[in-house]
């Protein structure tokens, strides 16, 4: 495989649940996206100040399920030369490059992952009017960035490497027991994709940038107000350097607020490892309340269902 990668940047992260009315309020009216298009059990969220026609597809199903992370590539050429790629290396797709009839169009290959997971690079899809966010706003200007769990770790971190050219950025250590997070990045932001030791396949978190650390505050203010189950934060993370809170969604997926993710010089950029047992390695202001096992398994989510099974749209 080469070492130039064809993805520039994440689009969206797609998730199916069966209380899909009830996690579509949450999105809306409470973590503050925007219905760029729906339809019967399908809801299509946009971030008011980024380009991507959305940014999270809401799928209602009977079952609990991560449907696919979805990731843009400079044009079709390159989604031609990355699926040939792939197939050419035993990749398993789910479809070959075609056109796509999701909002803005565009052209798109999806495939499986070596977990099963559902992967889509796109484009040519037609970007979204968005606006600037001003201060003081606290909605999401944009998906930040999307992290799994695995039962494999270093496996599936080596795939995301090889087959889509994914650079590893830093990684997280708890002493002795060993590496436990992989931050990898497509482009100059630090991460936009990771992974995460857990027990089995499933969605880790999805993060949502916000304006500044001020709009990061008083969204999270916002969420404690309105009695959201609050896991961890505020505070800033020293991988990255972004500032967190995270909170669960009426599904149980953990979903975060941050800021100010760390953009990288590659010419110059050395992964980090940093360890746990240091307090500031995960919280380098001191201010977030102490993670521990309990708080970190409801992150570990529920079993992926579907793997190697394509989603039904």
């Amino acid at each position: 495989m080469s070492d130039t990668s064809l993805i520039t940047h994440l689009r969206h992260i797609d998730v199916a649940m069966p209380n899909f009315a009830e996690q579509r309020r949450f999105y809306t009216e409470l973590w503050g996206l925007t219905e760029s298009h729906g339809d019967t059990g399908v809801s299509f969220l946009a971030a008011e100040g980024s380009p991507e026609q959305y940014v999270v597809r809401l799928r209602e199903d009977a079952h609990k399920r991560t449907d696919l992370i979805a990731f843009g590539a400079a044009d079709v050429a390159d989604v031609d030369t990355l699926a040939a790629r792939l197939m050419a290396q035993g990749v398993r797709l789910v479809h070959e490059p075609r056109a796509i009839d999701t909002p803005g169009g565009g052209y798109a290959v999806r495939f499986f992952d070596n977990e099963g997971r559902v992967v889509e690079v796109s484009a040519d899809v037609a970007p979204r009017r968005h606006r600037t966010i001003e201060a003081r706003e606290s909605v999401p200007v944009r998906l930040s960035h999307v992290l799994m769990n695995s039962p494999t770790p270093e496996a599936t971190v080596a795939w995301y490497i090889k087959y889509l050219g994914f650079r590893l950025s830093d990684t997280l250590c708890v002493g002795g027991r060993g590496e436990i997070m992989w931050f990898l990045r497509c482009n100059t932001i630090h991460h936009s994709f990771g992974i995460v030791r857990g027990p089995h396949a499933a969605f880790h978190h999805a993060s949502f940038e916000l304006r500044g650390v001020d709009e990061f505050m008083r969204g999270t203010g916002r969420m404690r107000r309105m009695g959201i189950e609050r896991l961890w934060g505020p505070g800033r993370h020293r991988a990255g350097d972004n500032s967190f809170s995270y909170f669960l969604d009426r599904a149980g997926n953990t979903v975060e607020y941050t800021t100010e993710l760390e953009v990288l010089d590659e010419d110059t950029w050395h992964p980090h490892l940093y360890d746990l047992r240091d307090p500031a390695n995960a919280d380098q202001w001191g201010t977030a309340n102490e993670m521990d096992e309990f708080i970190a398994a409801k992150s570990h989510n529920d079993v992926a269902p579907g793997l190697f099974v394509a989603p039904p749209m």
